[in-house]
């Protein structure tokens, strides 16, 4: 059975965070509010709990979960060949609803599906996500509902769709933000937007003023990369590694 805790005062949801941080530790799911919508989470480098997040999705290896972060530090260690425009959209827009592909660490010691060595990475701007990340590390999660159907706003809309197969709850009251994060691929010349969101293409601009939008083609066709992804129909069109990031996927996904 699982259970279902408040986490919406600091003061009181260190036991709800504990059972939490030791349910990620054996492999089980929990989910948690974000700043865009709710999300299923699992520890990022236990191969089964991110094959069995998938599986309470009804999702398969091709649509890989994003990883949430704690803090802009974790980047680093996660993902390599980081670009400069790549680092200044992280300072502006984290904690918050962007999430960014990058190309993965190839030392680490991960299985998040099908991602061609990239990773999506996000830091989310909600204080019991961040409480829960801090003392867990990155997670991978995905936005908690079944594939193809709403995200969920709130705990029960959450408990409704995922059932038992989620051990723990945490119950933050409805998501503030209901909006998908933005979803930008820095693994190609120039950026491209896989999916709108939270952080609209302006607002990108402002800080990478050459970064695509969706369908977008650059000035000189020339220049996009052969090997270039492909668009995808689903989540993110055209990500190599993000198919969501809870709170994030057209579907939904939470991150």
């Amino acid at each position: 059975m699982s259970s279902v805790h408040d986490v919406t005062d600091p003061n009181t949801w260190g036991p709800a965070l504990d059972e939490a941080v030791n349910t990620v530790s054996r492999g089980g799911l929990v989910v948690l509010p974000t700043d865009t919508v709710y999300g299923i989470g699992a520890d990022a480098f236990d191969a089964a709990a991110v094959a069995a997040l998938l599986a309470a999705k009804g999702r398969g290896r091709q649509m890989p979960p994003p990883v949430l972060v704690p803090d802009t530090r974790t980047l680093d260690g996660l993902a390599t060949e980081v670009p400069d425009g790549a680092r200044r959209l992280v300072e502006a827009f984290w904690p918050g609803g962007f999430t960014i592909i990058l190309r993965a660490q190839p030392s680490l010691q991960w299985d998040l599906g099908e991602t061609r060595g990239t990773v999506a990475l996000r830091m989310p701007d909600h204080p019991a996500a961040l409480a829960l990340l801090r003392r867990t590390g990155p997670m991978a999660v995905s936005s908690a509902n079944r594939t193809g159907r709403p995200s969920a706003l709130d705990a029960a809309s959450a408990r409704e769709q995922l059932g038992d197969s989620v051990a723990v709850y945490l119950d933050g009251g409805t998501a503030p933000g209901g909006v998908a994060s933005t979803i930008v691929d820095a693994t190609v010349t120039p950026f491209r937007v896989v999916r709108e969101g939270a952080i609209d293409l302006e607002r990108l601009r402002a800080v990478v003023p050459d970064v695509l939008g969706p369908g977008e083609e650059p000035a000189d066709a020339s220049e996009a990369p052969a090997d270039a992804p492909a668009e995808d129909a689903e989540p993110a069109a055209g990500a190599p590694a993000a198919a969501d990031a809870a709170g994030e996927s057209p579907a939904g996904a939470a991150g």
